[in-house]
């Protein structure tokens, strides 16, 4: 995707919103099968034990294949859960299948909040990030709230941490030459398209 004009976050967010919400029923569907190809596999997929996946909205590609991949290996499974004070904050919360979910402020099925299921941010071997546009050096434009780079702010903090890897889940349609990014923002380690890897 290109434009010949610099767009702000908020006209590039609109923009590559429209981008994925345009796509069939069956489009999203087969980007769901190509994103489990990329990644059911892989060895950073195989290898990690604690996984954060998302359930998709809006247009985002769906990794439902991956989550009940997951489970079925033994994997544990976390989906975030956003607190209800303060109103900013995100946690990790274990989700098996059966469990039952309700909407949160933003319509987004979660967990009901369970602090004995919780995760810290840092326990977690890999987090499979749901965002509206990528680049291939890591950036990641996300819906504007900033629970994710606050969650990560750690990061910034500490020199060698060693997990979670963080890999942004697109569909191709999402990427974009080069985002800009802001001081708060937390580079992705890669992201994975329905069709390729863009590793950092």
């Amino acid at each position: 995707m290109t434009s010949d004009a610099p767009l702000t976050r908020q006209q590039l967010r609109r923009q590559l919103r429209q981008a994925r919400r345009a796509l069939s029923a069956s489009e999203q569907r087969e980007a769901a099968r190509g994103i489990y190809r990329q990644l059911a596999q892989h060895p950073l997929f195989r290898r990690a034990r604690h996984i954060s996946l998302y359930l998709p909205m809006d247009g985002e590609i769906d990794p439902r294949l991956l989550l009940r991949a997951a489970q079925k290996r033994g994997k544990a499974t976390y989906l975030p859960v956003l607190s209800a004070w303060p109103r900013t904050k995100m946690v990790f919360q274990r989700f098996k299948p059966g469990e039952k979910l309700k909407p949160n402020r933003f319509r987004i099925p979660e967990p009901r909040v369970n602090p004995a299921k919780q995760r810290k941010i840092w326990a977690l071997d890999l987090i499979l990030m749901p965002l509206v546009g990528f680049d291939d050096e890591g950036g990641r434009l996300g819906m504007g709230g900033g629970f994710y780079d606050r969650s990560l702010a750690y990061r910034s903090r500490i020199k060698a941490w060693q997990k979670p890897v963080l890999l942004g889940l697109a569909h191709e349609c999402q990427k974009v030459e080069r985002l800009a990014q802001a001081s708060w923002d937390v580079p992705l380690d890669g992201t994975v398209s329905d069709k390729r890897w863009y590793l950092v």
